[in-house]
């Protein structure tokens, strides 16, 4: 069915159940996984009082610590399972196009993701990669939504 399947993460609680659903997938699929984490750099630093300069560099080491260890979780669990799986990490401003490069380089046939399911105005100000993905990828998208947690009962 699915030879190899892409699961993109950024470490979340969120992505991190999705990598985790997309081992017990790939296991029953006999499939192999690819994890990709791409650390975003962090730009803004003052450089007068009405202006700010991008530096590149800023904490680039403690990013890309972070989205390997994102990685290395799904990988570890992938080894448990015993689905075979390789891993990247990357620095990059656009992780949708990174996702779907590597979808295409890496000859995926399916990508795993999870979603924030974030809606008004945090959506408006910080995008979707998952839309961007969704959208724009040549391969089906498995999108894996937050559980809803229950209305607490009345009394």
């Amino acid at each position: 069915m699915y030879k190899k399947i892409l699961v993109p993460t950024d470490g979340s609680d969120i992505a991190q159940a999705a990598g985790a659903a997309a081992v017990e997938f790939a296991r029953a699929c006999g499939s192999e996984l690819f994890v990709l984490s791409v650390a975003r750099p962090t730009y803004l630093m003052p450089a007068d009082e009405s202006a700010m300069s991008a530096d590149p560099g800023f904490g680039v080491e403690a990013l890309m610590q972070q989205a390997d260890r994102s990685v290395q979780q799904i990988a570890q669990l992938a080894k448990a399972a015993g689905v075979p799986c390789n891993t990247l990490t990357i620095l990059s401003d656009a992780p949708s196009d990174e996702i779907l490069d590597a979808a295409d380089r890496e000859q995926c046939d399916l990508i795993v993701m999870g979603s924030h399911g974030r809606h008004g105005w945090w959506h408006l100000l910080a995008g979707s990669e998952m839309e961007q993905v969704v959208e724009n990828a040549q391969v089906p998208v498995m999108v894996l939504r937050p559980q809803a947690q229950p209305a607490p009962s009345k009394r």
